[in-house]
């Protein structure tokens, strides 16, 4: 499969989705329903207790809604990754990469806070990976500012990516501290008017927000989980080595693109030890940066032999942890 992903074909494009459909078969035999968690934020609880009446009686369709979501935004996340050129040359590995590594634990192919917000940190890092050299920055850091204030409506500690904003414009352009002031007042652009609507509605006073919570994370529930969590970093970690490798090779707008990928993985590693709630779904905030450089073990080693028997490792690994340790 690696070798199919390695081409740029529009095609793979369907093999994408048929890809993901078998890989996460089970989680559509066995649908889950998602539950309310402490740290999901307003927006997210509202809308997950509006629709529980109704898909409850028809779990199936929340394996849709989990997949359309983990599908598009691999599909997304891999047309960013080669419109930005991060790799010598177009592929699919980074959506391949993405559907594979959720694949790994239930937790990630449950309907969460965290996985819709996925979709919108996307966007975030494509927005922030513009900012170099950009006319209209000022424009694009409020957009980003507002997208993150949206985020933090579904899960709150998703406030933490603000930090990628300040550590993006000190990576990508030279510091000026109007940019910061217009990206902040982005974040509070959806909390003011929030706070506005309840204000003249009357329900500002009975408002809470879920907040912050410091603690240990859950990492893993049992020692498969373990292996599954050796198998991602072993992938990644080799796949960065990739990257720095052939660093020298890419343009100075590429290597900044890759440094505005370990930040936001930094980020997302830092967000579950913020919860309020212990779930091993909070990890799935960091599978999109990891993915990217999955992608590169895939795509680099010249004896292909090596990452497509790992590949078929972490088939095995997903059938495992899907039908036998289930």
């Amino acid at each position: 499969m690696t070798g199919t992903f390695r081409a740029n074909n529009p095609f793979n494009t369907f093999m994408l989705l048929v890809y993901g459909l078998l890989l996460k078969l089970q989680w559509f035999i066995s649908p889950q329903i998602p539950v309310v968690q402490k740290s999901d934020a307003f927006l997210y609880n509202k809308i997950l207790l509006t629709i529980k009446p109704v898909f409850d009686s028809f779990p199936e369709v929340y394996s849709i809604i989990t997949y359309l979501l983990l599908y598009t935004q691999a599909i997304s996340f891999n047309r960013l990754l080669n419109n930005r050129r991060l790799m010598q040359k177009p592929n699919y590995l980074p959506g391949m990469s993405y559907l594979l590594i959720t694949s790994f634990f239930a937790e990630w192919n449950v309907l969460s806070a965290p996985l819709v917000i996925n979709t919108l940190l996307i966007w975030v890092w494509a927005k922030m990976s513009s900012l170099y050299n950009n006319p209209h920055a000022k424009s694009t850091l409020y957009n980003i500012g507002i997208v993150i204030g949206i985020t933090t409506f579904f899960y709150f500690p998703s406030l933490a990516f603000s930090l990628m904003i300040i550590f993006a414009l000190l990576i990508t352009r030279p510091p000026k501290i109007a940019e910061w002031i217009i990206a902040i007042l982005g974040i509070a652009t959806p909390w003011y008017l929030l706070f506005a609507w309840l204000f003249l509605t009357n329900k500002l006073y009975s408002f809470q927000v879920s907040g912050f919570h410091i603690d240990y994370p859950l990492f893993a529930k049992n020692n498969a989980q373990y292996i599954g969590i050796v198998l991602i970093l072993i992938t990644a970690v080799v796949g960065g080595l990739f990257v720095q490798l052939n660093a020298r090779k890419q343009i100075v707008q590429v290597r900044k693109s890759w440094g505005l990928i370990v930040l936001y993985l930094i980020v997302a590693l830092f967000v579950p030890f913020i919860n309020s709630s212990h779930h091993f779904q909070y990890w799935i905030l960091a599978t999109v940066p990891l993915s990217a450089f999955i992608a590169c073990f895939f795509y680099y080693p010249t004896k292909r032999w090596i990452p497509l028997s790992i590949h078929w490792v972490m088939v095995a690994f997903v059938i495992y942890m899907a039908i036998i340790k289930k």
